[in-house]
C-alpha cells in the first residue's frame, strides 16, 4: 500500500466531500461542514492540483500498480469529480447574480449607466488570479490607512481606510462590517478582494471592528455601526470623500449590521451621544448575511425584519444554498419580505453551491459578487437622483 500516496488523496477527498455534500444535520455536522469544506469549496483548482500533483508522483514511484495504488488511484478519481462538480458549481454564480440584478433592477438596468461606467465594469473574471494567486488580496495602487480609532472603546473602535493615493475628493464610500457571530472576528479578515477592488476603482472603503460579546450586547454593535458612519460623514473629506454616497455592507453579523444600519436611518434609539449625526445610507449589501434577532431577552426589535420600511435604501443579498451556518432559507424569507415592504429594488441572489465565508478568497464565485456589488452600486449611483421606480413593475 502506498501510504504517502494515501495519506495525501485521503486528505483532500476528505475536504473535498464536505465541500460537495455540505451536510448539516445537526449543529456538530453543520460546523464540520463548514470548516473541512470551505476552502475547496471556493478553492478547488487547489484540490485538483494536489491530486493531480501526488497521483503524478506516485505514478513516477510506480505505486499504482498495486491493489491498494488502484484503490487509491479511484479515489483520487472520484475527488477529481468532486471537485469538477465544485468549479462547475462556482461558474453558475456569475449568471445567477446576472439574473438577480435584472429581476432587482430591471433587464435594462445598463441603459441607465453612462458609457465610460459601463465600460469600467468587468465581464469576465481575472482568471490568472484565481487560478494563480486566490488568497494574495493585496493591490498594487491601494494604500492600507489601518487602526484609525472612531470611538471610545480600544482596538474594538478602530477602522482601516483603503483607497487610491490620487484620490482628493468627492469619491463614494463603502463601509465593511466583518461576520463572526457578534462573538468574533476583525476588520482586515472578509471581502477583502472587494475592498481593494473597489478601491482601485476610485472609492474609499471603510472596514471596520466593533464591539462583540459577552462584554457587548445589542444594540452596542450597531451603535458602533452608526458611528462609523457619522465618523465618514465627519472626517471622510480627510480621505477624499464627501459622505454624499454611502453604502454599508457587511458578512454573516455584519450583514445583519449593514441591513439594520440601512432600516434604522437617524433613529436615536441607536445614536446615543451622537443623535443629530446623519447614520442614512445610500444602500446596503448583505453577504451571506444573519439576519434574525440578536437581542438577548427576545423582546426588543434586534431583526432587520422588525423594521421594513416602504423607504428602504435599494439592498443586494447574496447567500449560500450550501450555507451550514446560516440557512438560505432564512435569507430567502428575509428577501421576500423586504421586498414586500420597499419600494425601492431588492436584488437577491442564491449562489449555486456557496458556503458560508464565501469573501475570503480571489474565488471563481466571490470574483462574481464582487462584480456584482459594483454593477449594483454603479447603477445606485447613476439613478440615486431619480425617482424611485419599482424594478418588479418593469
Amino acid at each position: 500500500m502506498p501510504f504517502g500516496y494515501l495519506l495525501a488523496i485521503t486528505l483532500v477527498a476528505w475536504c473535498t466531500f464536505f465541500a460537495v455534500a455540505a451536510p448539516r444535520g445537526t449543529p456538530a455536522l453543520a460546523a464540520m461542514s463548514f470548516r473541512f469544506g470551505l476552502a475547496l469549496n471556493e478553492l478547488p483548482f487547489l484540490g485538483l492540483y494536489w491530486t493531480l500533483g501526488a497521483t503524478l508522483l506516485a505514478a513516477a514511484q510506480d505505486d499504482l500498480s498495486s491493489a491498494g495504488g488502484q484503490v487509491v488511484l479511484a479515489v483520487a478519481a472520484a475527488t477529481t469529480a468532486g471537485l469538477v462538480l465544485s468549479v462547475r458549481r462556482s461558474l453558475r454564480a456569475r449568471p445567477v447574480l446576472k439574473a438577480a440584478l435584472g429581476d432587482g433592477l430591471g433587464v435594462d438596468w445598463r441603459r441607465d449607466l453612462s458609457p465610460d461606467t459601463a465600460a469600467r465594469l468587468r465581464r469576465r473574471p481575472p482568471l490568472g488570479r484565481i487560478l494563480f494567486g486566490p488568497v494574495l488580496v493585496r493591490g498594487g495602487d491601494v494604500e492600507h490607512l489601518p487602526d484609525i480609532p472612531y470611538g471610545d472603546a480600544g482596538p474594538r473602535n478602530l477602522l482601516d481606510v483603503y483607497r487610491r493615493g490620487d484620490i482628493t475628493e468627492g469619491a463614494p464610500v463603502l463601509v465593511y462590517f466583518h461576520g463572526g457571530g457578534f462573538r468574533s472576528g476583525r476588520k482586515d479578515r472578509e471581502a477583502l478582494p472587494l475592498l481593494y477592488r473597489l478601491a482601485g476603482q476610485g472609492w474609499v472603503c471603510v472596514s471596520a471592528n466593533y464591539r462583540l460579546s459577552p462584554q457587548a450586547r445589542f444594540p452596542d454593535p450597531l451603535v458602533d455601526a452608526k458611528k462609523v458612519i457619522a465618523w465618514v460623514r465627519e472626517h471622510g473629506r480627510t480621505y477624499g470623500t464627501d459622505g454624499s454616497a454611502l453604502f454599508v455592507a457587511g458578512s454573516s453579523a455584519g450583514g445583519h449590521m449593514s441591513c439594520m444600519a440601512a432600516l434604522t436611518p437617524n433613529d436615536p434609539a441607536y445614536q446615543p451621544g451622537f443623535e443629530q449625526a446623519d447614520t442614512s445610507v445610500t444602500a446596503a449589501i448583505s453577504l451571506y448575511g444573519y439576519h434574525g434577532p440578536v437581542a438577548a431577552d427576545g423582546r426588543r426589535p434586534s431583526s432587520p425584519a422588525d423594521h421594513l420600511r416602504p423607504d428602504a435604501p435599494p439592498i443586494l443579498l447574496a447567500h449560500g444554498d450550501k450555507d451550514t451556518l446560516v440557512p438560505v432559507e432564512d435569507t430567502r424569507t428575509f428577501a421576500r419580505r423586504l421586498a414586500d415592504a420597499s419600494s425601492g429594488p431588492v436584488v437577491y441572489a442564491e449562489l449555486p453551491g456557496a458556503q458560508h465565508s464565501f469573501d475570503l478568497f480571489h474565488s471563481l464565485r466571490f470574483e462574481a459578487v464582487v462584480d456584482a456589488v459594483e454593477s449594483f452600486a454603479a447603477w445606485v449611483l447613476a439613478t440615486r437622483n431619480s425617482p424611485r421606480t419599482d424594478a418588479r413593475d418593469l
